[in-house]
């Protein structure tokens, strides 16, 4: 690639959890397999699955049984996120072997930007090397989009997989990228893309020519910001010192006055669990983890931390780990301040639900009223419907400030 632009590589691993395993287990290798939680009761999700089992019907957040009626002979692993953490950190290892700039923006994927290093003259040799390095070293395949910037980046590692490497150039945006459906580009989910075709915009390409100021009235700042990307224009920088691990959602409430009232300490943390599950949801992650916060009157600060068996996003759930930390910990002195945080956050689609005997049952009867709830949500609007609660409007915000990363630096376990 000629010229005087930026030269960004987005770097995805192909069905990675199911790559690691085949890594792993040789035996594995061109089976249908599928890494899911709980195989042995059959009631678990499908976190990922080969191409193998792509190719049989098997999908992404699949119950295990549905997948083996699309695929009987498939192969069921339970997630091992150790492995999968430490075939990260050995692939980011090679990347950063070329450049400084390497970003990681989930366990599997990552930006790289060549511009200012000796490899910027054979980008498309360069990102052969990484792949072949990736699949001979590390046993796992790759994509690689090589753009001017990481939107194009990201967009172009998607055109080709597996183990494809795709160059997307600005001046052949009109011939590769604008007859996509809307639907394909990158940062655009299923309620933008309803909202952006009621402007009569189906393609990328509409979106390219779009009227700015009808895209603004009806998605705010963020009208014009996804023009400029389907144009290709996107002016972040790849920024190494950004760590995904670090993400949490939390919240806590100052009291307006110091308290031992284990009522009204109960409501402050119902307040901030619906803050917290609210706010997992519009991000679409679950907590892997959760942490509470209590400040005294004398303004001694703990906080403690609680591993959960299950990725959480529900308000019930994130009020019942938080109430048991609470109780263990609280040593019933006056309280000034409370808060709960979520961490080891999971994409939803990605969240596995290990289901013992003992909740299954449970599990089982809730999952038809979400899948409805979840469905009348995504049709006339999100939040319309609540299970046990009707929003109130009120309830939509809950007063509070986020948790700052720092906090949990000497955070105890439980």
């Amino acid at each position: 690639m000629a010229g005087k632009g930026r030269i960004i590589f987005h770097i995805d691993m192909n069905s990675f959890y199911a790559s690691v395993e085949m890594a792993y287990d040789p035996s594995l290798r061109g089976k249908p397999l599928a890494v899911a939680g709980n195989v042995k009761e059959r009631k678990g999700i499908v976190v990922t699955c080969s191409y193998e089992a792509r190719a049989r019907g098997v999908k992404t957040t699949m119950p295990v049984w549905q997948a083996k009626r699309f695929c009987p002979e498939l192969i069921v692993v339970p997630p091992n996120f150790d492995r999968y953490r430490s075939s990260s950190k050995e692939m980011f290892s090679i990347l950063r072997q070329y450049t400084d700039l390497v970003e990681p923006v989930s366990i599997d994927e990552g930006y790289m930007d060549i511009t200012d290093t000796p490899y910027r003259s054979r980008a498309y040799e360069t990102a052969k090397e990484i792949q072949e390095r990736l699949q001979k070293e590390l046993l796992l395949p790759s994509s690689i989009g090589i753009a001017p910037n990481k939107f194009l980046a990201k967009m172009a590692s998607d055109m080709k997989k597996p183990l494809g490497i795709t160059i997307l150039r600005k001046r052949e945006l009109p011939a590769v990228l604008w007859p996509l459906p809307i639907e394909e580009m990158y940062g655009i989910g299923t309620k933008t893309a309803e909202k952006i075709k009621t402007l009569g915009i189906t393609t990328i390409g509409d979106l390219a020519k779009g009227d700015e100021h009808a895209l603004k009235a009806l998605l705010g700042i963020n009208g014009p910001r996804l023009k400029e990307k389907a144009n290709g224009i996107h002016h972040a920088e790849v920024d190494p010192e950004r760590i995904y691990e670090f993400k949490s959602v939390g919240n806590s409430s100052t009291l307006s006055h110091d308290s031992t009232d284990e009522d009204e300490l109960f409501g402050v943390f119902e307040r901030l669990a619906l803050s917290v599950s609210e706010r997992l949801q519009r991000k679409e992650v679950m907590a892997c983890r959760l942490f509470i916060m209590i400040r005294y009157a004398d303004w001694k600060t703990v906080t403690r931390s609680k591993t959960l068996n299950n990725p959480i996003d529900q308000k019930k759930d994130i009020l019942n780990a938080a109430m048991q930390l609470f109780e263990k910990h609280w040593n019933q002195k006056p309280v000034r301040l409370l808060g709960i945080t979520g961490t080891e956050l999971v994409e939803k689609e990605q969240a596995y639900k290990q289901l013992d005997l003992f909740t299954f049952k449970e599990d089982a009867k809730d999952e038809p009223i979400y899948q409805m709830m979840n469905q009348l949500n995504e049709k006339y609007g999100a939040n319309l419907i609540r299970k046990g609660a009707t929003l109130k409007k009120e309830e939509s915000k809950t007063k509070g400030t986020s948790f700052n990363r720092d906090f949990f630096q000497d955070e105890k376990k439980s």
